[in-house]
């Protein structure tokens, strides 16, 4: 049967699980200053509508957890399919909502589905991709999850412009099953990971599969035979463990990944990203805006998150990942607690803002712009390092055995953290109004030690060579040349060597000592 082989394509594709991600966060922010839908749910409260929206991150909490135990068991491919699924059962429940019960009910069925997509995308595009462009094909997912924002916030724009009454959410939640449909049989035409293959012992398939991908199906180029070498070596001391749970994530010479994996994505949401996501619509209605103009500004921020996560993919392997990663929260806590200060200074506690009840500062004129401006800003710097950075980082930092669970247990903290920080904004807002950027801002200041004490540089190394990254005893911050090239300069040795064999399995082996290594 035909199946790509053109990694990009695939990434274009395997990414839509990304884009649903994007389309569930923007069918819910679109909506909350909608009179089609405060009329028909009764203008939920400051810790309703916090419910409300965090009920997808909820789901999504489970839905990562259960991931690694999907994907290991079924494959990848399947694992996303299964997801597929799901989230086409969830929209068809949100599409249909009567009360607000049903509506979080089906917006936990959609986390599900997304915890899975968030988690095992990343996983199934860092098997597949080589590595010295594995930043950029991994970063994909964050870059199709903005997509995904866009488009969404533009069909619900549309709907909320042009119908009435509940017909207009109903159509808008009712279109993010389309891409799932898509994905669900695109995975047909999808090789599986040759990882995962290799844990089952199928190595005909993995040098079939690493050939198409990395050597236009030569079997015999170097790069995917010292690749092909690499993942032997990797399953060979993987197959000596026993069976991974999540306890084992925290056994020794593993808890230091762990670690970094799950921080990364706790970061990335105490960073602060959720405000200009999920609640934009409410900063700007704080800012002086209202109605149509509320929207339309709100569009341009998800346009520049698209735009500067997009201009930082070709690049994003070159930089690395502590710079991105550290650069990002120095700037991100200057913005915040810019922030704070221009809304402490110049906002005016009220009862309402334009008739909202949540939401007590109102900031006009000058100072309400400039609130705008940083809040663009912040979007911008955060599509240029965290937002894509987070997911490849903990997408790296797994040996072969521990990968998908590691990851799921990685996204499952994203997500609990993300659940935290949707039903504590709104009320937030409400109580303490400019201090919440403060508490965002300590955040970022001690995201910034605790990167640049703890985390390695993984970028363009194999992952592979990542395992030797952590097992050194270098220190983080000198840790960005361990191991570099490494691959390549197997590559070459084996096109020294010249002559190959074949090993007891029948596969090709390059001199009797890489044949005791790995079989």
């Amino acid at each position: 049967m035909y199946r790509f082989n053109n990694i990009y394509v695939l990434a274009a594709f395997g990414t839509i699980g990304g884009a649903l991600f994007g389309f569930d966060v923007s069918s819910m922010s679109a909506w909350l200053d909608a009179d089609q839908y405060l009329d028909y749910f009764n203008s939920p409260d400051s810790n309703l509508q916090g419910g409300i929206t965090a009920s997808m991150s909820g789901g999504s909490f489970i839905g990562a957890i259960a991931a690694g135990f999907l994907a290991d068991r079924l494959g990848r491919k399947l694992a996303l399919q299964i997801a597929c699924v799901i989230f086409v059962i969830g929209c068809a429940i949100v599409c249909s909502a009567q009360n607000v019960g049903q509506l979080i009910a089906g917006r936990i069925i959609n986390g599900l589905a997304i915890g899975i997509c968030s988690s095992q995308v990343c996983v199934y595009l860092a098997e597949l991709a080589p590595s010295r462009i594995r930043g950029r094909i991994v970063g994909i997912q964050q870059w199709s999850i903005e997509w995904g924002i866009l488009i969404m916030y533009l069909i619900c724009y549309g709907c909320i412009q042009g119908i009435s009454g509940p017909a207009a959410f109903r159509v808008a939640w009712g279109v993010q099953a389309i891409p799932a449909i898509v994905l669900f049989f695109a995975l047909f035409l999808f090789p599986e990971s040759p990882r995962w293959l290799a844990g089952r012992e199928r190595w005909e398939e993995v040098l079939d599969i690493l050939a198409d991908l990395h050597g236009n199906g030569d079997k015999h180029d170097p790069i995917v035979l010292a690749e092909y070498e690499e993942v032997r070596e990797a399953q060979r001391i993987a197959a000596e463990a026993k069976g991974v749970g999540f306890f084992e994530l925290f056994g020794p010479g593993v808890w230091k990944r762990t670690l970094a994996g799950t921080s990364v994505q706790m970061w990335q949401q105490l960073l602060g990203g959720n405000v200009a996501m999920y609640y934009v619509v409410y900063i700007f209605q704080m800012s002086g805006l209202s109605g149509n103009t509320n929207l339309t500004s709100s569009i341009i921020q998800y346009v520049i998150f698209l735009v500067t996560t997009g201009l930082m993919l070709p690049f994003i392997d070159r930089i690395g990942r502590r710079q991105l990663l550290i650069g990002g929260a120095i700037i991100c806590m200057i913005l915040h607690f810019t922030t704070a200060g221009v809304m402490a200074t110049y906002g005016q506690p009220v009862d309402n803002v334009f008739g909202n009840e949540n939401l007590k500062l109102s900031i006009t004129g000058a100072p309400g712009k400039t609130v705008i401006a940083l809040s663009y800003i912040f979007t911008g710097i955060y599509g240029l390092t965290w937002a894509p950075t987070g997911w490849i980082y903990c997408s790296e930092v797994f040996p072969l055995k521990y990968r998908a669970k590691g990851v799921g247990l990685s996204a499952a903290t994203n997500w609990i953290f993300n659940f935290a920080l949707a039903y504590f904004l709104p009320p937030a807002f409400k109580n303490i109004t400019w201090k919440t950027y403060i508490i965002f801002g300590v955040f970022c200041t001690v995201m910034t030690v605790h990167i640049f004490f703890t985390y390695p540089e993984t970028a363009r190394k194999t992952l592979e060579e990542i395992d030797a990254v952590f097992d050194s005893k270098i220190p983080p911050w000198k840790s960005s040349k361990v191991q570099e090239r490494a691959l390549e300069a197997r590559a070459q040795s084996i096109t020294e060597k010249g002559g190959m064999r074949k090993d007891s399995d029948g596969f090709d082996e390059k001199d009797s000592r890489a044949h005791q290594e790995v079989v």
